[in-house]
């Protein structure tokens, strides 16, 4: 009956969550917290970098995990999962072998440091290239 009236409720814009959090904040409301475990599961499962910093992303992953139950591989995997395709590529080209989530942390926020700016250096390339003028092109201009 709930689950009926929430979805009726969000159907006719009656309710809104900007969040997972508000979603999840009113649930415990609505039930009396549930299991508090169970709750961090379901965050870190939906957590998803998007337009985040790997900084911002890795932060937003330390304080959704605290709690949660997950360790070792299963909260590598968790990470993983949530990361950009593009990053998550240059991790398997790189082959990371580490159980440490810690180290994961670490190394991934480096790489996509480093994959960023190789971006902005071809980007920097291109516009150089771009901007030139070809060298036939230049003389015929000044002959004229």
């Amino acid at each position: 009956m709930w689950k009926k009236n929430i979805l009726e409720d969000l159907k006719g814009e009656l309710l809104e969550y900007e969040t997972v959090e508000e979603f999840l904040a009113d649930i415990r409301k609505d039930f009396g917290g549930g299991n508090k475990e169970s709750i961090k599961v379901v965050e870190l499962k939906r957590l998803e970098q998007r337009s985040k910093t790997m900084k911002e992303f890795v932060q937003k992953f330390r304080r959704t995990a605290r709690g949660s139950g997950y360790k070792g591989r299963l909260l590598v995997e968790e990470f993983k999962r949530g990361m950009n395709e593009a990053i998550k590529w240059k991790l398997i080209e790189a082959k990371h072998q580490s159980s440490s989530i810690e180290q994961w942390y670490d190394w991934i926020i480096a790489l996509n440091r480093n994959w960023r700016e190789s971006k902005r250096e071809k980007e920097r390339l291109r516009e150089r290239r771009d901007n030139r003028i070809p060298a036939t092109r230049q003389n015929n201009n000044e002959t004229q």
